[in-house]
């Protein structure tokens, strides 16, 4: 079986103290409908275009957004068939996130990286030929993986290793199975984006799907060297520490990011439980009133043309009186300069 090499450091004690930190609030953070649904389409563009990107992709992330918005742009076929791929691997390890991983997942996750890219006879099939890694950036050869012929075998180990209950932290555990299915390059392409994609199932399963708001892709892309000299960094004696010091990382500089953004905009946990716990329905314009108001501590009636041009004052005052009703907001103050802030 499968079993990975690898010893705790300070750094990886460091990396999951922070990761669990940010975890804590993200998951308990009470947020609006709104911002749930925005935080997690925001990760999907990032996790989609920059996991393409560090392949070689040449789209833009405002490309790669207005794909995945169905909208038509100019650029190369291929490009934009990617795009779309990983889009819907995404979707496949989502609907996954409480299946058990097998050999059939991984090969699915591959078809459908490379659909109506490659011929079909090596869509999901396991590479028949010696292959050797490159550096998409520069062109070198990165390392050179193992005979075509123990492929299954390796394949099946890992499998086993991602269904066992081996006490390892689930950070570390898809940093393994990242490096390991990449080392393995089971197929002719497409590996790294199976690779990404297969850990960050073992993330959702593991109980660290993080409500889907992070994209570990964007971390790997921005500095790429630094990506395949970790992977690299992985000597004979399969020992992963150094590499699982820079997933850790990476996955704690993306958390507490995220965790930063929340903490600007989600209402107080109390109020919420003052609205009885209950999702709150808001119109667009109330949601961009509370936003301003958690952003800069209050809202007077002069600031209402910058943020809502070409809509009258009665509209707004209107939205604010719902806003009073449900107890999100108070006045303070009877005259035009009165402040409407949130109720604490």
């Amino acid at each position: 079986m499968y079993s990975p090499k690898f010893t705790i450091t300070n750094k990886i004690l460091k990396n999951i103290g922070s990761i669990e930190a940010s975890k804590e609030v993200i998951d308990k953070a009470p947020l609006l409908p709104y911002y749930e649904r925005q935080f997690q389409i925001d990760a999907i563009v990032r996790t989609v275009h920059f996991g393409t990107h560090i392949e070689g992709n040449e789209l833009t992330i405002n490309q790669a957004e207005k794909i995945l918005q169905g909208k038509e742009i100019s650029a190369r076929e291929r490009d934009v068939q990617e795009v779309l791929n990983y889009r819907r691997v995404m979707d496949y390890i989502s609907d996954k996130a409480d299946s058990k991983v097998s050999e059939d997942t991984i090969k699915e996750i591959h078809k459908l990286t490379v659909q109506k890219i490659l011929p079909s006879d090596e869509s999901g099939v396991y590479r028949k030929t010696q292959v050797v890694v490159k550096n998409s950036k520069t062109g070198q050869v990165s390392f050179r993986p193992p005979m075509a012929v123990s492929i299954p075998f390796q394949i099946r180990d890992l499998v086993f290793f991602i269904s066992s209950k081996e006490d390892v932290h689930p950070v570390l555990k898809a940093g393994a199975v990242h490096y390991e299915l990449v080392r393995i390059h089971p197929f002719v392409d497409g590996n790294g984006r199976v690779g990404r994609a297969l850990s960050t199932l073992v993330l959702f399963q593991e109980g660290y799907d993080i409500r889907k708001f992070f994209s570990l892709e964007e971390y790997f892309d921005t500095n790429a060297e630094r990506y395949y000299e970790a992977l690299q960094s992985v000597g004979n004696d399969g020992d992963l520490t150094h590499f699982l010091e820079y997933f850790s990382l990476g996955l704690a500089i993306e958390l507490s990011k995220i965790k930063d953004r929340i903490e600007k905009i989600s209402i107080d946990a109390n109020l919420r439980q003052k609205l009885g716990g209950k999702p709150v329905m808001l119109s667009d314009r109330q949601l961009k009133i509370i936003e301003y108001i958690q952003e800069v501590g209050y809202l007077q009636n002069k600031a209402f043309e910058q943020i809502f041009p070409m809509v009258s004052e009665d509209t707004i005052l209107n939205e604010l009186k719902g806003l009073s009703r449900i107890g999100l907001v108070k006045k303070q103050g009877i005259t035009k300069s009165a402040r409407y802030v949130m109720t604490r």
